[in-house]
């Protein structure tokens, strides 16, 4: 069964709304939610109440969201060293610190930029996907993929562990100005600790595809295959109970 919920205007905003759904559902988990952010650039600092309250409550088990959202994009070294340079920074100086295995090092830019292939080749795929949307001779406004699962690294016995979100559709909208969509696969989502994280990221990569590519910002669109609201370190379902209380009466 899908659910797909009401349109939100930012990410924060779409944070509440998802995670309070699927809390409220059987074992506070659900299958296929999907929904729309319309501006996720929008809110996304520790200004916004909701990312306020959602940072500090992490901040106390060691997490933050922008740690989460770096994961995605690291947004820092971008307005640091532009492009193409921070791709490079990253590469040299982030991953070899980062790295756990040479499987994964938790990182998902890290896949969008090195994808390796079973030739031992690597395929900078964000840059693939800006060159195309850059080249006037490319009038494709739907073939702008990027893959994080690799079915040769990511498949093992252990349910945990891995990347979570599995693949990136980007679209173009035409107009004077095309505008970028993206859609958002996700295997397995924890609401609490990554989700919030994951839209701030994700709308710092639309915003670096969009600028370089020449292109506006358009509509985010998320799909978890699997929803969960997780409780991190152990946490109390009180806890969480408060947690989406305290968001909640921000919009009040």
């Amino acid at each position: 069964m899908s659910h797909r919920l009401h349109p939100q205007p930012d990410c924060a905003s779409a944070w509440l709304t998802a995670a309070s759904f699927v809390d409220d559902q059987a074992g506070h988990e659900a299958h296929n939610i999907m929904f729309d952010i319309a501006d996720p650039i929008s809110g996304v600092d520790i200004e916004n109440p909701i990312v306020s309250i959602v940072e500090s409550f992490l901040n106390g088990f060691d997490k933050s969201l922008f740690s989460i959202a770096n994961t995605i994009f690291p947004n820092g070294l971008y307005r640091h060293y532009g492009a193409p340079d921070f791709i490079g920074e990253f590469h040299t100086k982030v991953l070899p610190r980062v790295r756990r295995t040479d499987r994964w090092s938790g990182y998902y830019f890290e896949r969008m930029t090195a994808y390796r292939t079973t030739k031992g080749e690597s395929i900078d795929q964000l840059k693939n996907t800006i060159d195309r949307i850059r080249d006037p001779k490319n009038i494709s406004l739907n073939k702008f993929d990027i893959s994080i699962f690799d079915p040769e690294r990511d498949i093992d016995q252990s349910p945990y562990g891995g990347q979570c979100l599995s693949f990136l559709s980007f679209k173009l909208l035409p107009g004077v100005k095309k505008k970028l969509m993206l859609t958002a696969i996700y295997r397995n989502h924890y609401y609490i600790e990554k989700l919030l994280g994951n839209l701030i990221g994700l709308g710092w990569l639309m915003a670096f595809v969009a600028k370089e590519g020449g292109i506006e910002i358009g509509s985010l669109t998320v799909l978890s295959t699997h929803a969960k609201i997780d409780q991190p370190d152990g946490i109390t379902r009180d806890r969480i109970s408060r947690l989406l209380e305290r968001c909640s009466e921000t919009q009040m």
